[in-house]
């Protein structure tokens, strides 16, 4: 958001309590249009912090498909590499950071840092699943809200596949993104707090196999994932942006592309002094990663239906292409509709 905000001529402090780099539990996989948000704002990635991958592969119960991307192509990166990058290029651009700097309130001339005023016209709220300027400005009402929980931990082992892997288990998913050369980030999410990745392998043999042996180069790191709207994101001069504006299932993929497209959107609407044009964009952005976690969501629970569902796209892999395409908003609807259609009847049809 700050990079974007520069772009446009606004000036930009950010307080933060922590100190760069910041890492956060993640899948750490930018889809194809993601890394085309960030790079319009100016930002690219050293190629040797990064692993290419040119899809995504489901694996559920012995079936596996695959789609690529129908152009471009997604990276895997460290969290914190990826914050190191971003925080250098907003330091270039002008951006002013107060590092190990709590915002302690709102006030009605900007905010409050470790109490001491720090003057603004607009005050923007990017602090999480658990914002406190989201609760501070009233704007905490949800509209949807389902909790899971994901537990991520990285291996040295070189990464067997091109395609970011997500293996369905009946209670539990894991996916592997390949993050270096021999690395690979492997994210377990369920609807359980108590389960751990050690655990959850015992389901999914094949990748235990390839695992085994393999040295962590990583603890293992939780957080909440959510699927959350926001009745409202913006009100007077305040406005959330990233998680604490509303989020989707980490399995999506989707959090920070679309973070990227909301801090374009929120900065244009800032330099033109219309934070109101902000809600309706906001909704709009979010309609297709919302979309794609409610059906990913409704796969997780209906073990069955899931399994009809890969047997459909084994047998016509285009399906599934499709899909991949919406995920990454590279499909129009009257596409969609008329894959979707198709894929009902092969459910059907067994």
């Amino acid at each position: 958001m700050a990079m974007a905000a520069r772009q446009r001529g606004l000036e930009v402090t950010v307080a933060d309590g922590g100190t760069p780099p910041l890492d956060k539990p993640c899948g750490e996989g930018l889809m194809p249009d993601g890394l085309l948000a960030l790079q319009r704002i100016g930002v690219s990635l050293p190629p040797l912090e990064t692993h290419r991958f040119r899809g995504i592969r489901f694996v559920n119960a012995g079936t596996a498909v695959d789609a690529t991307f129908s152009s471009g192509f997604g990276l895997g990166v460290r969290r914190t590499d990826l914050h190191r990058v971003m925080v250098e290029h907003a330091e270039r651009s002008g951006v002013r950071f107060l590092w190990g700097s709590v915002v302690t309130g709102l006030h009605p001339d900007g905010v409050l840092v470790s109490g001491k005023l720090v003057p603004a016209r607009w005050t923007v709220g990017a602090d999480g699943n658990n914002s406190r300027v989201r609760r501070w400005s009233g704007l905490g009402a949800d509209r949807r809200h389902v909790r899971r929980f994901g537990f991520r931990r990285h291996f040295c082992v070189s990464p067997w596949s091109d395609f970011v892997e997500v293996h369905w288990g009946t209670d539990c998913q894991l996916y592997v993104t390949p993050t270096g050369s021999r690395e690979v980030c492997v994210v377990l999410i369920s609807r359980s707090h108590h389960l751990r990745l050690e655990e959850a392998l015992i389901q999914f043999p094949e990748l235990a196999d390839r695992l085994r042996g393999a040295r962590p180069t990583s603890v293992e790191r939780g957080a909440v994932s959510m699927t959350r709207q926001l009745s409202r994101v913006c009100a007077g001069r305040v406005a959330l942006i990233g998680d604490a504006s509303g989020s989707v299932d980490a399995i999506t993929g989707e959090g920070l592309c679309l973070a990227f497209h909301q801090a374009e959107l929120l900065a244009t609407c800032l330099a033109f002094g219309n934070v109101a044009g902000y809600q309706t964009g906001h909704r709009r952005l979010a309609f297709r990663p919302i979309c794609m976690a409610r059906l990913i969501l409704f796969l997780e629970s209906h073990n069955g239906f899931r399994a009809c569902v890969m047997r459909a796209f084994a047998k016509e892999p285009r399906l599934f292409e499709c899909l991949l395409a919406l995920h990454v908003g590279a499909a129009s609807p009257l596409n969609i509709a008329a894959h979707a259609a198709a894929l009902g009847r092969r459910v059907l049809s067994g």
